[in-house]
């Protein structure tokens, strides 16, 4: 049997007789027209635009590249602090929790007295949400190494700095690289927040289309910003991927 339409197919598997047809119905031919005409100007906006778009993914992926690396920087040197001095896990769980709460329109706002609008105060934004997830998880993965583990480590001559960075940081790094991930695809939807504040990346088409709201170009500009974000999002996940299978021992690898 050949059916003429989705509805058609609907109406036959469910036994519901073709007069009745407020259960199923076609969509208007302007609402095919509309969605045809919404493809095609997306379309036409990227055709005019290309190479600037390009650009501002790589400025969007570039910011948030360089803040999760310092990020991390920051995170691994805390959480060793951290796990140094153990009556400072409570204070590093509260701020990373309370940290993530604080809405990054207002931290945005708090900057701008002290770093003006521009770059400076978009990567300091992305930065400060970075270091929270990366903090977290780095806390829980040095703890979680087996401290029998560190006293063979130290049985074997090792200091304690060479038993951090040669025993410790490696058995951590699966659950830490987990928190750079999470880290990396969050400070991608803050960056196109900061682009509220002159940031470079994708936000600024975000931001276009919102408040040329009704214009030409209007849902083309918001469009093309939300999906170039997750689409390099996604590119940045398969990075951290690659490098989590470069890096993480296969005898620990989840």
């Amino acid at each position: 049997m050949t059916y003429r339409s989705d509805c058609d197919w609907v109406r036959w598997s469910t036994g519901v007789p073709p007069s009745v047809g407020h259960l199923c119905q076609e969509p208007a031919p302007g609402v095919l027209r509309s969605r045809w005409e919404l493809s095609g100007s997306v379309l036409e906006y990227l055709g005019e635009r290309w190479s600037q778009i390009l650009y501002n993914a790589f400025q969007h992926a570039n910011l948030v590249f360089q803040a999760v690396i310092l990020a991390t920087a920051i995170a691994l040197i805390l959480a060793i602090i951290v796990v140094s001095v153990p009556r400072l896990e409570p204070v590093a769980n509260a701020v990373s929790a309370i940290g993530l709460t604080i809405p990054s329109f207002a931290l945005v706002g708090l900057l701008i007295p002290l770093t003006a609008i521009g770059t400076l105060t978009a990567f300091t934004c992305v930065a400060f949400y970075a270091v929270l997830p990366i903090l977290r998880n780095a806390v829980v993965g040095l703890n979680g190494v087996d401290a029998t583990l560190l006293e063979s480590a130290r049985g074997m001559g090792m200091g304690r700095l060479g038993a951090l960075v040669r025993v410790r940081i490696p058995l951590a790094w699966p659950v830490i690289h987990a928190g750079i991930r999470t880290s990396m695809q969050m400070s991608m939807g803050i960056a196109a927040i900061a682009a509220y504040v002159l940031g470079p990346g994708l936000g600024s088409y975000i931001f276009t289309g919102l408040s040329q709201v009704g214009g030409k170009n209007a849902v083309p500009a918001a469009v093309v910003g939300t999906v170039g974000i997750v689409i390099v999002a996604l590119l940045a996940d398969l990075v951290l991927l690659g490098i989590g299978r470069l890096t993480i021992s296969k005898g620990i690898r989840a």
